[in-house]
């Protein structure tokens, strides 16, 4: 019997098409400044280095569960610098990584042809990837209003937002809450980048004055890769509903996923010191401070942006067509993301990440001026 590929159940690969326009900006006299994907370029901190090296000699198979130190660290983490409160170490749960979590969620939990899956307007690919995997049917939209009677399985809130940096205010956030909770739909918090705030605070779903002191329904996703920079560790948490939590890990223990011993006690070390995170985040406002000046000087309207690593931009008064500004600043050696990447609504922003090191920021900006 022959079947047809998964692959074909999955939307296209959307990195490929910059291949050409990367390849441009890479033939730039003086490099490529890569501004396209949000990847951590500064070392991992010395206190994930350290914990890795002491946490080495790990011959024995990790549980899937966790260290109990591990889950410890975060929902100490989460108390301490997000105000949650009344979390228990059995509704945490590490996995490897917040992208195989996205894209694994609607198979772990059942979710299949026939349901629906919603997610954010212009939100990460990976959403609508998870759904595809499973056959089931998704809505971008960031209207509840829009979906009219229809209760979807699974509704996905992503504050701050990647791509557009937007962050979700307490009172929309906990309005959300309630709609799920009165209609039985599990609501998932994607939070990677709650902790990339610059011009507005943003709150996890389980603070209580979100979730009103209960978990029932909701989870929140976490990754340590951008407040951490370790992206190469694959260290993230998910945590909330403990009979959620409970099913997760009943599934994924009898699949074999855990995260290795050593990056378990990586993730505690990194959640229990402040330090580091509070000084990548410095590094981080400067460098988005010198992009955002320049790009404003070149033309373009920075929207929303208020929080994540990226800046949400668009040139002329009516935005001009994403590809076209792909191409013009391909030609000046920087590549960026087109917005379309992200969804329709999105065709005529660009994402610009301030990842890259101050010496290719400051040479972005110094190429832009060339616009202004």
């Amino acid at each position: 019997m022959t079947t047809d590929p998964v692959s074909e159940r999955l939307p296209d690969f959307p990195w490929d098409k910059l291949t050409a326009y990367a390849a441009q900006a890479r033939a730039h006299a003086d490099g490529i400044v890569d501004l396209s994907v949000g990847t951590p370029v500064d070392p991992t901190p010395e206190v994930a280095q350290a914990a890795l090296r002491e946490a080495a000699d790990s011959p024995g198979y990790p549980m899937t569960v966790g260290l109990p130190g591990t889950r410890q660290a975060v929902v100490d983490w989460l108390a301490r610098c997000h105000g949650v409160t009344g979390l228990d170490i059995d509704q945490v749960l590490p996995v490897i990584g917040s992208k195989e979590l996205i894209a694994s969620l609607p198979t772990h939990l059942g979710v299949g042809p026939g349901d629906l899956v919603v997610h954010p307007e212009l939100a990460y690919p990976t959403y609508e990837v998870g759904a595809a995997l499973v056959g089931a049917r998704t809505l971008a939209t960031d209207s509840l209003t829009a979906l009219g009677p229809e209760t979807p399985r699974l509704l996905w809130i992503n504050s701050p937002s990647n791509p557009t940096g937007r962050v979700l205010p307490k009172e929309h956030l906990k309005k959300v809450v309630d709609w799920c909770r009165e209609r039985g739909v599990l609501l998932v918090s994607d939070e990677c980048y709650i902790e990339c705030s610059w011009d507005a605070d943003a709150y996890s779903v389980l603070h209580p004055d979100i979730c009103g002191g209960t978990f029932a329904g909701i989870l929140a996703v976490h990754s340590l890769s951008k407040r951490s920079n370790l992206a190469g560790y694959r260290c993230a948490f998910v945590a909330g509903d403990r009979s959620v939590v409970a099913e997760l890990l009943a599934v994924r223990k009898n699949l074999g996923l855990q995260m290795p011993g050593p990056q378990q006690r990586v993730l505690a070390a990194v959640l229990a010191d402040d330090r580091h995170s509070e000084e990548q985040h410095e590094q981080y406002a400067a460098r988005r401070a010198t992009l955002k000046a320049a790009l404003e000087a070149a033309g373009f309207r920075i929207d929303h942006s208020e929080a994540s690593l990226y800046l949400w931009a668009t040139r002329g008064p009516d935005g001009a067509d994403c590809w076209e500004t792909v191409a013009e600043l391909a030609a000046l050696g920087i590549l960026v993301a087109p917005g379309v990447f992200y969804g329709a609504a999105g065709s005529r922003h660009v994402r610009v990440a301030f990842t890259a090191t101050d010496e290719r920021v400051a040479a972005a900006a110094e190429r832009l001026a060339t616009l202004a």
